[in-house]
């Protein structure tokens, strides 16, 4: 049971600084907090310690205030009311940033007027929805508003309020229509065309609303047993569905199931599509325009991704040979999902990401064309811009570079195997840089007095055979030899060297889809005050961001070059860094470590800013495959004379990054929000 003793003096304060410990730029004292909470019941004290602790972890100004004016707003809200209270301040961060944050808390009253317990918006829960869908999917997918709730599998549709008996259970229920939207993506709602697959229905209308329900039971049911935490909240939301409904339950949830057996379903009970099907407001509606969409998209893309693994094989097998290109034939089992793919008669494995597209191909079309087979041939990259939004390209020869790869099972190099493009990042926020440094401006203030101290005054050198100057310890030792009888040493003067840095940085930072949210803003907040900082200091240092899609595509971002100025158009560049596709590290290494030998210093530094570990589309790279190229591609750097670091946030990174980096050699974050206050203390301890 907790305590009802109230917390003295001494306690809060102790309290309060392992809280408020890590705020090396505050300069605060806590009786501004003390005073109001020494005199509060004990449940205010563990009210406001609490939630300061919670929004610490995003923002300590946002803490600061929680603690400063928990009291008022315990004497004007219930506790329910309270958290809402503070929840609310930190979507505001979440949204907007520190201001919106600041200005919630401070309108006590004016949250009071407005407050509906029994009411969650969208607009309040959008963040937390975002993060929820990015740990289901592994990218970020957007959410928007609409009057029912769909999906087009890249952004969520969902009502703009939700009002329940509490708001807990309003929130529970945002939560639980999220996950059965992506499970439609994830297991088959649109794995065929609806309106074609309805169509001998005698009314397709009906037909489609029964089989939006029947999606509903069938993904209801898979949900539940793959996320049990969402059981309770999923069973309140299908307990609306029609009983008539109950027995399709066992029918739909075999592993495997997608539309087409709540379709076979309908048909076998083909009286419920006579009438119209009951609707209700927070259940989702199926679009079939849309799932037409969704299905061309995919099929265009698993197409290319055959295409790509097929033409693999074929130059394997022609540089082997040293022939004519081999003969193809393909034999595909639509029934079993199989595809069997002979070169000159001799069976052959695609790699997983093709075996994978061909089972999608197989499920969506049920065979596969002809045209599907043709090798993928040299063309240009087109990409679409998008966050997240790349495509697998194909055999280009048009790349900026090409690069080896380290294939650790044949212990030889994939020559030329890798293809890198240079892009520009633009189109920022120009104002982004200066808020980041108004609301850090302390922090800046002492990082650059840390750097300015690097920049090194005068070496007094003792003890030298000329000089300006007399060294008098060498004088009065020499005397003091005469003296003894002992021969002096002539060497009694000193001068003062003046002793330049010499070193170049690049800093490559991990723009992949997993960076998503707090990771990506961490990510350029930890640039900005890294930047700042080293104005202070003459080194040479450049910013590259990284992401790509399979060897074919690996895509290189230039956001400060060596000879640019930390400018305006710099500074718009960070700001425009946005998530993209995935993390194959091996190709932007080696690529930055050349212009870092291009250099002309007598040190050389590479930091890499990384949220996981090396990762790319299709499971092979993803494996120990990915590890052990990204570690040959750092020893290639050691042995150049480049020194590799990473800092990463992946708690697991212990496992792997001591063997591509060396004991010695990266830094485990384990909180998003310590990026920025670390990058640019580590940067000056590995280079004093």
């Amino acid at each position: 049971m907790p305590s009802s003793e109230r917390l003295d003096h001494a306690a809060l304060g102790a309290r309060l600084d392992a809280i408020f410990s890590f705020d090396v730029s505050s300069g605060r004292n806590y009786d501004e907090l003390i005073e109001p909470l020494q005199g509060a019941e004990r449940a205010t004290q563990d009210f406001a310690l609490h939630w300061a602790t919670v929004a610490a972890r995003t923002h300590l100004e946002i803490a600061y205030l929680v603690v400063l004016l928990a009291p008022q707003a315990l004497c004007r809200l219930s506790s329910r009311q309270a958290e809402a209270w503070v929840v609310a301040a930190l979507d505001g961060f979440d949204r907007i940033g520190l201001r919106a944050a600041v200005m919630a808390l401070r309108d006590i009253e004016g949250f009071a007027r407005g407050v509906s317990p029994a009411a969650v918006g969208l607009d309040a829960i959008t963040p937390r929805l975002q993060r929820f869908l990015q740990g289901l999917s592994g990218r970020g997918l957007r959410v928007e508003a609409d009057s029912a709730p769909w999906t087009d599998t890249e952004t969520v549709y969902l009502p703009p309020r939700i009002e329940l008996s509490s708001h807990e259970a309003s929130a529970e229920r945002y939560l639980a229509l999220v996950a059965l939207l992506w499970a439609q993506g994830r297991w088959g709602t649109y794995a065929l065309d609806i309106d074609a697959a309805l169509a001998d229905f005698d009314r397709p209308d009906y037909a489609l609303g029964w089989l939006a329900l029947l999606e509903a039971r069938r993904l209801g049911t898979r949900l539940s047993q793959e996320l049990p935490g969402l059981r309770s909240e999923l069973a309140l939301l299908l307990e609306v569905l029609p009983p008539e409904l109950d027995a399709a339950r066992e029918a739909l949830v075999a592993p495997g199931s997608d539309i087409a057996d709540s379709i076979a379903w309908l048909r076998d009970n083909a009286l419920l599509a006579v009438s119209p099907a009951p609707t209700f407001e927070h259940l989702p509606v199926l679009r079939p325009a849309v799932a037409r969409q969704v299905r061309a998209a995919r099929i265009r893309e698993q197409s290319q991704v055959l295409r790509l693994s097929i033409a693999e094989l074929l130059e394997s097998m022609r540089q082997a040979q040293d022939a004519a290109p081999p003969e193809l034939d393909v034999d595909a089992d639509p029934e079993r999902l199989e595809l069997e793919v002979k070169i000159d008669g001799a069976s052959v494995t695609l790699p997983p990401e093709g075996l994978a597209a061909a089972q999608s191909l197989l499920q969506d079309m049920g065979e596969i064309a002809p045209e599907l087979l043709v090798p993928a041939g040299p063309a240009e990259w087109k990409g679409d811009g998008k966050a997240g939004g790349g495509k697998p390209g194909t055999l280009e020869t048009h790349a900026d570079a090409l690069f080896d790869e380290w294939d650790y099972r044949r212990r030889a190099y994939r020559r030329q195997w890798c293809h890198v493009y240079l892009h520009e990042v633009g189109g920022g926020d120009a104002a982004y840089v200066p808020a980041v440094r108004a609301r850090h401006a302390p922090l800046i203030r002492q990082l650059r007095r840390r750097f300015e101290a690097m920049r090194g005054e005068d070496r007094v050198l003792r003890r030298q055979a000329d000089g300006p100057e007399v060294d008098m310890d060498a004088l009065v030792a020499a005397i003091a030899d005469r003296r003894g009888g002992a021969e002096p040493s002539p060497r009694l003067f000193c001068r003062r060297q003046r002793d330049e840095r010499s070193l170049a940085a690049v800093f490559l930072v991990d723009m992949s889809g997993s960076t998503q949210g707090w990771v990506n803003d961490a990510e350029r907040e930890a640039l900005v005050l890294l930047c700042e900082a080293l104005e202070m200091l003459d080194d040479r240092y450049a910013i590259w961001g990284f992401s790509g899609w399979t060897r074919t595509r690996s895509d290189l971002y230039r956001i400060k070059d060596f000879d640019e100025a930390y400018g305006a158009e710099v500074q718009a560049r960070i700001a425009a860094i946005q998530p993209r596709d995935y993390t194959r590290m091996g190709p932007p290494i080696r690529f930055v470590t050349e212009r870092l030998l291009a250099e002309p210093a007598r040190h050389r530094l590479l930091v890499t800013i990384s949220d996981g570990r090396p990762d790319d589309f299709g499971d092979d790279y993803r494996s120990d495959y990915g590890i052990e190229d990204t570690r040959q591609a750092l020893l290639e750097a050691r042995r150049a004379g480049v020194r590799p670091f990473c800092i990463t946030i992946d708690r697991a990174g212990a496992d792997y990054l001591k063997h591509m980096y060396g004991p010695a050699a990266f830094a485990v974050l384990d909180e998003v929000r310590k990026l920025p206050l670390k990058v640019a203390e580590i940067y000056r301890r590995l280079t004093i």
